[in-house]
């Protein structure tokens, strides 16, 4: 009974998904990467099923082998070339780490800023994610977005490091004493 819940998250099909588990489909059940329905359901930014599987009692913070979490695979779907800051912040709110690692020390700010989605960024800096963690390689989010000169993203998460301290040559100042930083885009979002 896996398969079709997998199947009914993967389409956001709230519906389904509520039959499913009334019928008794295990929300907890991995497929064969060892993804959950919330990670399906959280990877194609689907509200209602997120909401649906949520309510059911899925583990919001559950891994992979890799260490996907729901929350890393709505941070940044690089088939849709975005990230979906509604279901970020649901996750958030059900307890979801904001700094879990992924391969290579990733994290979900890491994803978005990488992928150069500024909403998803912008809510993950407000809500408290580690602007100035590092991969296992010694990069930061800003120094993923700058590779791919994604200006809005660049923007922000030069702002939330100066509020943190740091300078634009990367030294540090201790005279700040902000504990999470606030940032505001102001770039035209983009289309997708």
């Amino acid at each position: 009974m896996s398969q079709p819940l997998f199947t009914a998250a993967r389409a956001g099909d709230a519906n389904q998904i509520k039959t499913l588990l009334e019928a008794g489909a295990d929300h907890a059940a991995v497929d064969e990467a060892g993804e959950t329905a919330l990670m399906h359901a959280a990877h194609g930014g689907h509200v209602e099923a997120v909401q649906v599987l949520l309510a059911a009692g899925a583990d919001v913070n559950a891994k992979t082998p890799a260490g996907w979490t729901a929350l890393a695979r709505a941070a940044y779907n690089d088939e849709t070339d975005h990230g979906y800051v509604e279901v970020v912040e649901m996750l958030a709110e059900a307890g979801a780490s904001l700094d879990e690692r992924i391969f290579f020390g990733i994290t979900p700010l890491m994803l978005a800023a990488g992928g150069g989605d500024a909403s998803v960024v912008e809510w993950l800096i407000n809500a408290g994610a580690d602007v100035l963690a590092a991969n296992e390689g010694g990069r930061t989010a800003r120094m993923m977005a700058n590779d791919k000169f994604y200006v809005d993203v660049i923007n922000l998460l030069n702002e939330a490091e100066r509020q943190l301290g740091v300078s634009e040559d990367g030294s540090y100042t201790l005279t700040k004493t902000v504990d999470k930083p606030h940032v505001v885009n102001l770039m035209k979002p983009a289309t997708h």
